[in-house]
């Protein structure tokens, strides 16, 4: 067939409507579509947010939908309209933000936020584990609340992400905050950290030597002052030498000589995290009294009870209070201090998260999939799945990994 053939015989089907016609498929919703409520933060001097704007704009554009309640950024200095043009839709209030599918937090979810949220809403949030108590497990229960402790959740490589991050600011902040405790007008010894030409530095002891410690203790060097680090672990102890590069003192928690480095500190920082939650004081009320008065304690990990056993919980408007002439500063949520940084870390994590969920297919998959997600989650539609928990409550265990590979 010649072309001029071939083009009448083209023309004749056209005219005839013998030519078969291609269809465009139509587009598969995808019902693994995530719709993430992040709500305003509540809790008093909470200034963090867990998604800044620009995360939003990433989630967005990998067809997730985000509703933000108005205000949420406010802490952090992200307005609605940064929110808005990232892609996010604004909700007026937490009442709509609780009905969606998937809420991400920073603090825990108030009883009156799980109320408003429909069955099996999936919540991540903190835990904090001191303030726990039987009827708040009670009500994620009832609820059917699928909720992952961020504490508890790991990375591929066994780390907890978010506790680190919330780590760095505490440790690099801390320096910061004795400094100004320290200062006369406060009460303080008057002391410079870094010490100047012909005048001694600050001695400065450190209790653990996990990011906190690394990060206090970089930031201890780079002023100049003296610094000692306790911790029963010799591999943390070698780890953080070779981390910050510096052959610092270290010493196991021998009470003899942690009692005389005490003696001579003008800087005090508490910072072992306490893995069984149970309140072990390193050091005693005695010893917290041999201490030279106008003296500073950080008690950081004061959520978890503390290190000092003089210590308690303060406030950031009343951040500090006296015994035996020693000032004592024992605010659990020091990040807030610093919202803005803390958001972004808090959110780049979170962003991770959700793509990763949405990647596996959705909320069961990535539980079944991946096992350091598995790890965060605590109650699952209306099971305790965290045995730690359960034991302490004198709760019903239940194994998520058998309830995921049954399927239940």
């Amino acid at each position: 067939m010649n072309e001029k053939q071939l083009f009448g015989f083209s023309e004749l089907m056209k005219e005839h409507a013998i030519s078969p016609k291609e269809l465009l498929a139509p587009l598969k919703k995808d019902k693994h579509l995530l719709k993430i409520g992040v709500p305003k933060e509540n809790a008093e001097e909470e200034s963090r947010v867990a998604l800044a704007p620009e995360a939003v704009k990433v989630l967005c554009q990998a067809g997730l939908k985000i509703c933000i309640e108005t205000g949420a950024g406010e802490g952090s200095h992200f307005s609605d309209h940064s929110y808005s043009e990232a892609g996010a839709e604004i909700l007026p209030d937490s009442q709509s933000i609780f009905q969606c599918p998937f809420i991400i937090k920073v603090e825990p979810p108030t009883p009156q936020e799980i109320e408003r949220c429909q069955p099996e809403t999936f919540i991540v949030s903190a835990l904090q584990f001191s303030q726990l108590t039987r009827e708040y497990l009670a009500l994620l229960q009832k609820k059917k609340i699928i909720a992952l402790a961020y504490e508890l959740f790991q990375d591929k490589v066994g780390e907890m992400p978010f506790i680190r991050a919330m780590s760095e600011i505490a440790g690099s902040s801390a320096l910061f905050i004795a400094s100004e405790c320290m200062n006369s007008h406060k009460g303080g010894k008057g002391v410079l950290l870094g010490g100047i030409t012909g005048v001694l530095p600050a001695s400065i002891v450190i209790l653990g030597a996990g990011t906190v410690a690394e990060y206090a203790t970089r930031v201890a060097l780079g002023l100049g002052a003296k610094v000692q680090i306790f911790d029963n672990n010799l591999y943390k102890l070698r780890r953080l030498k070779h981390l910050v590069g510096h052959a610092i003192p270290t010493s196991t928690l021998d009470s003899l000589a942690l009692s005389k480095a005490l003696q001579d500190a003008d800087v005090a920082i508490g910072a072992i995290r306490m893995d069984n939650q149970r309140n072990r004081f390193m050091v005693s009320e005695e010893m917290v009294s041999q201490m030279q008065p106008g003296s500073v304690i950080l008690d950081i990990n004061i959520d978890q009870g503390g290190c000092f056993e003089t210590s308690r919980l303060t406030s950031h408007k009343n951040p500090t209070f006296e015994k035996y002439g020693i000032i004592h500063y024992g605010i659990p949520n020091i990040p807030s201090r610093m919202g803005r940084t803390a958001s972004r870390a808090i959110s780049n994590i979170y962003t991770t998260m959700m793509l990763q969920i949405q990647d596996c297919g959705g909320l069961e998959e990535m539980i079944y999939t991946n096992k350091g997600f598995l790890k965060g989650i605590y109650t699952y539609k209306g099971c305790i799945t965290n045995k730690q928990l359960a034991s302490r409550f004198e709760l019903k265990y239940k194994d998520l990994e058998l309830l995921m590979a049954a399927r239940m």
